[in-house]
């Protein structure tokens, strides 16, 4: 499902880095070796039909590389 986050990304948190992260090798792949780390947050986001909800979003980062494979993984309406 493609969304727009709209605002800040709130109360972020890592949940993996390093070793624990499965999908390292794929992303050494794409972006080059870093070290990376899996983070999450809450935000507001837009959905493709229009739809405003508040999300919890999951995304890689790496020092120098920004952020990187950004998921829309729970939302729920926002009123």
């Amino acid at each position: 499902m493609h969304f727009k986050i709209l605002g800040r990304i709130k109360d972020v948190e890592v949940i993996a880095s390093g070793t624990a992260i499965r999908e390292r090798k794929r992303l050494w792949k794409l972006y080059g070796k870093a070290r990376w780390r899996k983070l999450k947050g809450i935000s507001t986001v837009e959905l493709s039909d229009g739809t405003m909800c508040r999300a919890e979003i999951h995304w890689y980062q790496a020092h120098g590389l920004g952020a990187k494979g950004i998921q829309d993984q729970a939302h729920s309406r926002v009123k």
